[in-house]
């Protein structure tokens, strides 16, 4: 299984919030600490704001926050809104009928099994957890008062 280059980016930018906390972040500012474009980041931002994960705030000033604490948002809960389906195998998607096992396969029912696993990781870990060297990440993102001490050296 691989998560998509999608969700990968919506962690980054809640984790880029997270650590941005208290200040509203800029998408340019987002893209430029991941050298990826704003365009890419602006597709992602809208599942984002329709889960209430992240705010936005218009006008001159505008930017992006936190939707709820960072305390409060699990890696599922990203997963959950940025990736399409999690099948496994074909036997997991809905429109299969091919596999005269579908309804008793211990395949299918160890990779369910799996599965549940998997997201019960992703339920434990929060965007806070993620983040708790606010500090070091602030610095490597270019963030804010660390800014001003990575210019200087």
């Amino acid at each position: 299984m691989r998560l998509t280059r999608q969700t990968n980016y919506a962690v980054r930018i809640l984790m880029y919030c997270a650590a941005n906390d208290g200040r509203l972040s800029r998408i340019p500012e987002i893209a430029s600490a991941y050298s990826v474009s704003e365009l890419f980041l602006f597709k992602i931002l809208q599942p984002l704001v329709e889960a209430k994960l992240v705010e936005t705030v218009r006008g001159r000033n505008g930017g992006v926050k936190l939707g709820r604490p960072a305390t409060e948002i699990t890696l599922y809960d990203v997963v959950s809104v940025t990736e399409d389906g999690f099948s496994m195998a074909e036997c997991f998607e809905s429109d299969a009928t091919e596999c005269p096992l579908v309804d008793s396969c211990a395949l299918n029912a160890a990779l369910r099994k799996a599965l549940g696993a998997f997201f019960e990781v992703l339920e434990s870990y929060t965007i806070a957890d993620l983040t708790s060297n606010r500090a070091g990440l602030r610095f490597l993102l270019n963030i804010g008062d660390e800014k001003v001490v990575a210019a200087a050296n």
